[in-house]
């Protein structure tokens, strides 16, 4: 078993002396998917990222590991069933294997950045995929390059591949593993593959999902329980803050790298990231947003006709609104599902021209109406704004928005795209005055404590509504600037 090594804040406090920064890390928002012992793994893998598409759509691809303890990898930018068909499918031979599905934010694109990443070394080959983003990745970068690393790509999920061949003098994989985990900061959810062993780890903060599943006599993990319902695998258990999950074939075994603990996930997988029909932690997700639209009412009560979510995230919300107040709920936008990943690409020219094709409106249900329009949050206010305006060129009498959450102020530094406070409307503006930016009728958001009733929690990560952060913020503060 891997030990906790003792000293590394001294050692980070060290490396942020030698090593400044002179720019900011790419962030991602990613899916992670591991199966073992199950024939044909990259089978299931494939439907797996299927259901994690969702959570990125520029890149995927998979691992697996053959009978002869080969690596054999498939990757590249597109969408799942893009990349992937029955002829390569059918050459990724093994019953173990991982698999990721990527979104980058700007500056970490290209093929070099997609993952799973493959890496050789004397004590065996080995495969690596990220969820969430490594705040220290700047400093530790700098270091790795001074001892000899070679990177392959400007992404941080490599770090924990060269600290893992450097950081360790033993030859027991778990204790590089251990000791690497304890060298980074930020959220993250890590699957490893080798020849004989998969493992899944999970940051110490839980800022990130990561779960555990049985199929027939093997195994499964996955950044959503989702991915389970869709191959008939039984959930287990999440795994916890901290932990390194170890699956060979002497079954699952429990290892903690950090025994500081925290349960901080992160606000926005409820919110907005994670699909509906995903339980994280003990909470659905569809009924922590229906509950949220019920306390939301209670709060910021409307006088209106109808309903009205913005989909598909905020309409789990809309229910819950519709429900606790009485007021009818309509179908009043339809999204596009057939638009091409032209427009999910993360820069703000496509964003704005991309929100035309995306939503369209039911002008026979809203015409005449007051509407209650309910959407996840606000971010930039660019959304928002064409979407009241297509309601109300669609003859809405009124729009009266809701939120169901506090107002986004802060970026968050660990795997979502908003990285620069001065690109967020709430951290400079009042709530009137974003009222009047987007042209509704009047606007309200749910408030943190509503947000933690929802979800029954005493604790979630809401440092972009707070700005209260659970780790250091290294060289990311300089992001906090209006």
């Amino acid at each position: 078993m891997g030990k906790v090594i003792e000293g590394y804040n001294e050692i980070l406090s060290r490396l942020k002396v030698e090593y400044a920064p002179d720019d900011c890390e790419i962030h991602e928002e990613c899916g992670v998917f591991g199966i073992y012992n199950v024939k044909d793994a990259a089978q299931f893998v494939y439907y797996g990222l299927h259901s994690l598409q969702h959570r990125g759509q520029e890149a995927c691809g998979i691992v697996t590991v053959d009978g002869e303890g080969r690596m054999m990898c498939k990757k590249d930018e597109g969408l799942v069933v893009e990349v992937f068909n029955q002829d390569n499918l059918s050459r990724l031979e093994g019953d173990k294997a991982i698999g990721h599905v990527r979104y980058s934010t700007a500056g970490g694109g290209g093929y070099d950045n997609v993952q799973p990443f493959v890496f050789h070394h004397h004590t065996g080959d080995f495969a690596v995929a990220h969820n969430g983003n490594i705040v220290n990745s700047s400093l530790l970068r700098k270091y790795l390059e001074k001892q000899g690393s070679l990177f392959h790509s400007t992404s941080d999920s490599e770090i924990i591949a060269h600290l893992i061949k450097k950081e360790t003098n033993s030859e027991a994989r778990i204790d590089a593993i251990m000791d690497a985990l304890n060298m980074i900061e930020g959220g993250f959810a890590f699957v490893i593959l080798t020849r004989n062993r998969l493992y899944a780890c999970r940051d110490k903060y839980g800022l990130r999902p990561l779960s555990i599943a049985r199929l027939g006599d093997g195994y499964v993990v996955s950044s959503e329980t989702c991915a389970f319902d869709i191959i008939g695998a039984e959930y287990i258990r999440d795994v916890e803050p901290g932990e390194i999950i170890c699956i060979d074939d002497k079954g699952i075994r429990s290892n903690h790298f950090s025994t500081f603990k925290r349960h901080k996930m992160c606000a926005m997988e409820y919110i907005y990231f994670a699909r509906p029909d995903s339980t994280i932690e003990g909470c659905n997700v569809h009924a922590f947003r229906k509950e949220s639209g019920r306390i939301l009412y209670a709060e910021a009560p409307a006088e209106a006709d109808i309903v009205v979510g913005v989909p598909d995230s905020s309409l789990s919300a809309a229910i819950g609104y519709s429900e606790a107040s009485g007021i009818p709920y309509e179908m009043g936008l339809i999204k596009n599902r057939y638009i091409g990943r032209t427009f999910i690409q993360p820069s703000q020219e496509l964003r704005e021209n991309g929100v035309r094709l995306k939503l369209s409106s039911l002008k026979d249900i809203v015409k005449g109406k007051r509407v209650v329009l309910i959407d996840d949050s606000i971010v930039r206010g660019t959304t928002s704004k064409r979407i009241v305006r297509l309601l109300k060129d669609s003859g809405a009498a009124a729009v009266h928005v809701r939120i169901a959450s506090p107002v986004y102020a802060y970026p968050c530094f660990y795997g979502v795209d908003t990285s620069k406070r001065r690109e967020l409307i709430g951290a400079s503006h009042t709530v009137e005055e974003i009222r009047k930016i987007i042209g509704a009728d009047s606007l309200a958001y749910l408030s943190t404590k509503g947000l933690l009733e929802a979800g029954r929690r005493s604790d979630l990560c809401m440092a972009c509504f707070d700005g209260l952060y659970p780790t250091e913020l290294y060289d990311n503060a300089v992001e906090l600037e209006i």
